[in-house]
């Protein structure tokens, strides 16, 4: 709609209380600075029409966090873009969120998973509960409970295993609250699944050393089990289902919008 999917990923961090923003870039995303970036231009001629409304709406963007930008140079995995954020995170545990995952506000999943890092330590992930046969399109959890019906413990993971292979029907999603440490073992993460250094090979070696040794450094691997409402932009589907489902929640769009699907559903299927 007005709004481009990576805005609704930068406000979610922010409600979560994270207002330091790095993202990982590459060529051609340009706009995507952009976007966050201040338009004199445009602010000046809307506020002299004195057209307010609209120039809350391009101000917002550019006062939602402090932003800061760095290319990944080569698209070698989710694991080595995460890498790239070292230098700007340093020792502090820190928050990922994937631009094409998007969560419902309504329902604040990175919020509850700093609640369990700051009590559990070590790294958080976020699990969904999918049909056996979609495990193979992500990374899978082994898992087992812990005191939190919300909560399990991580005790192994796959990279998108056949349906047969996989450990459980937990599936990761796109958010992650990790401990520094995997910074480490990222740098000794060899090219797996696709030629790639996947984050979930690292995590793996977090959960077997935890696993092994009590007291290792990065500490245990928990994950969030979401029920909640979760928009996948990254597939084509998911991707205009996502456009549909927010278009009808919203307050300026939604009622005439939820009138005309009603009756295109009813002429036309």
């Amino acid at each position: 709609m007005d709004k481009p999917a990576i805005q609704y990923v930068v406000e979610e961090a922010v409600s979560a209380g994270l207002d330091d923003v790095l993202m990982v870039t590459g060529r051609n995303k340009r706009p995507l600075e952009d976007h966050f970036d201040r338009n004199y231009e445009l602010e000046s001629a809307l506020a002299n029409k004195g057209d307010a409304e609209r120039l809350a709406k391009v101000q917002e963007s550019s006062d939602l966090a402090t932003m800061h930008y760095v290319r990944q140079g080569d698209p070698k995995g989710l694991g080595h873009a995460v890498l790239c954020a070292a230098p700007h995170v340093g020792d502090e545990p820190f928050a990922v969120l994937l631009g094409d995952d998007l969560i419902d506000p309504r329902d604040p999943l990175l919020q509850r998973m700093i609640e369990v890092q700051e009590i559990y330590g070590g790294s958080v992930v976020a699990l969904m509960e999918v049909a056996p046969e979609q495990i193979h399109l992500y990374g899978c959890a082994a898992v087992e409970a812990t005191g939190d019906s919300d909560v399990v413990q991580v005790t192994g993971l796959v990279e998108k295993p056949e349906p047969a292979e996989a450990p459980s029907n937990y599936a990761i999603i796109g958010r992650y609250v990790l401990d520094p440490h995997i910074f480490a073992i990222l740098r000794e993460t060899r090219p797996g699944r696709g030629n790639e250094i996947q984050l979930t090979d690292a995590l793996q070696q977090l959960a077997q050393s935890h696993a092994s040794a009590a007291g290792a450094p990065g500490g245990p691997v928990h994950g969030v089990v979401f029920k909640g409402r979760r928009y996948d932009t990254g597939d084509r589907g998911d991707y205009l289902r996502a456009i549909v489902r927010l278009a009808c929640e919203r307050e300026d769009l939604g009622p005439d919008f939820r009138n005309w699907l009603k009756r295109y559903v009813a002429e036309e299927m």
